[in-house]
């Protein structure tokens, strides 16, 4: 049998089996590019926003197979799996090298036993795995990057078991990001495995216009800092990122989010009642909910929040409508998202220094004024006496009142 002939039977094997094999180190896996562009659908997962954790946001560089271990030892126990949290995704300087095929390795330091092995591991407790790339020649962290390599790296990491790829946009040069998504989006799916695929471009070329068919979510954002708000070099804080987030509410829906990037609830730069706010918004504006903070060792405040059932439930809503800002006066804002059901997500968030009372009316709400209605509040966990027509609450500074409305 020809290398040629055996190559696009390894293509074949991979597409129709919907799995992927060991893989050939001395195989060519461009062979496995096709010979013109598809016609491009998309994907078909994560049709809720997905929720896991992501290393970078704690541990940055300083990452290894301990840590990521006992994250997964963590999130299969403390309620996190049971609420809904799936992936443990590596970020950043994982990377050890490639060999003459042009095949990456992980650092052998940090992860002594491979990242099949860590993989296999993360799967036997029930979760997903995810890891990360870079579409230029080095990732963010100076290691090697995926340009050149695309489809060696999505057979490596089909072969490894990954379920999650965040592919980052550090030393690209003048690289076109549409071309360059597009082109790890098909090498993922030519190994035939299901793998999530978030576009970290930064929102630079405006991915809500082209990324549906190529992705299931981008970034919309630079990265957020552990702050309440302002600019830090290249980072944001939280209301920052959640101004230029929440304009894009047309754009996403099933299987392509807005990612307006991790969570930092539980990481020290910002109060509980700032965390909570955090918490709620990226629920309302159906962002992925990746934690970034220590998960297997994190305070009994953090844990309510990130465990806050009633709020994620909002969050992974089957109807997938991001929430939006549909008034503000002053530091007053009232945020809605319609839910299955016929219900509304409400958020009152209060953006200033001190208590505020703030109201929201049925008919913002799209119901009759006269309509009455029930109303639970998400984060206190009790029903509120129906009304009709409005409903008001004092809102803490920096803080929010989270409410299911029901007709």
């Amino acid at each position: 049998m020809t290398k040629k002939i055996a190559l696009n039977m390894l293509a074949v094997a991979l597409l129709l089996n919907g799995a992927a094999p060991a893989i050939a180190q001395d195989a060519d896996p461009n062979t496995l590019a096709p010979s013109k562009a598809p016609e491009r659908t998309a994907n078909g997962l994560a049709l809720t926003p997905p929720m896991g954790w992501n290393s970078w946001n704690k541990f940055a560089c300083n990452v290894n197979e301990k840590i990521i271990r006992a994250t997964a030892d963590a999130m299969a126990s403390n309620g996190m799996k049971a609420a809904g949290y799936q992936y443990i995704v590596i970020d950043d300087c994982w990377h050890g090298q490639r060999d003459e095929n042009g095949f990456i390795a992980a650092d052998p330091a940090r992860f002594p036993s491979g990242i099949k092995a860590l993989a296999d591991y993360i799967h036997s407790k029930g979760l997903k795995f995810g890891i990360y790339s870079d579409a230029g020649r080095k990732t963010c962290g100076d290691r090697p990057g995926s340009q050149g390599h695309e489809y060696h790296d999505a057979l490596t990491y089909a072969r490894w078991g990954v379920d999650y790829l965040k592919y980052d946009w550090c030393n690209t040069g003048t690289r076109n990001a549409e071309e360059a998504y597009t082109l790890m989006a098909d090498a993922l799916r030519a190994t035939g495995r299901d793998i999530v695929f978030s576009l970290c471009e930064w929102g630079n070329s405006r991915p809500w216009l082209w990324g549906q068919k190529i992705g299931n979510l981008w970034r919309t954002t630079g990265d957020i800092t552990d702050k309440w708000e302002g600019k830090y070099g290249y980072s944001w804080g939280v209301l920052n990122i959640l101004d230029m987030n929440e304009p894009l509410w047309p754009f996403a829906g099933p299987g392509h989010w807005n990612d307006p990037d991790m969570l930092e609830v539980g990481n020290g730069g910002m109060t509980t009642t700032q965390y909570r706010s955090h918490f709620s918004l990226w629920a309302i504006m159906a962002a992925p909910l990746i934690a970034g903070n220590d998960i297997a060792n994190m305070d009994a405040a953090t844990r309510e929040i990130l465990l806050n059932r009633e709020v994620i439930a909002v969050n992974q809503d089957a109807l997938g409508i991001q929430g939006r800002r549909i008034s503000r006066e002053g530091n007053r804002e009232v945020w809605v998202k319609p839910l299955s059901g016929g219900g509304r997500a409400v958020i009152l968030f209060n953006r200033g220094e001190s208590s505020e009372p703030i109201s929201v009316g049925w008919e913002e709400l799209g119901y009759p004024a006269t309509l009455k209605a029930s109303i639970r509040d998400l984060w206190a966990h009790r029903d509120l006496k129906p009304v009709a027509g409005r409903y008001a609450a004092t809102v803490p500074s920096h803080g929010v009142v989270m409410l299911k409305v029901q007709p």
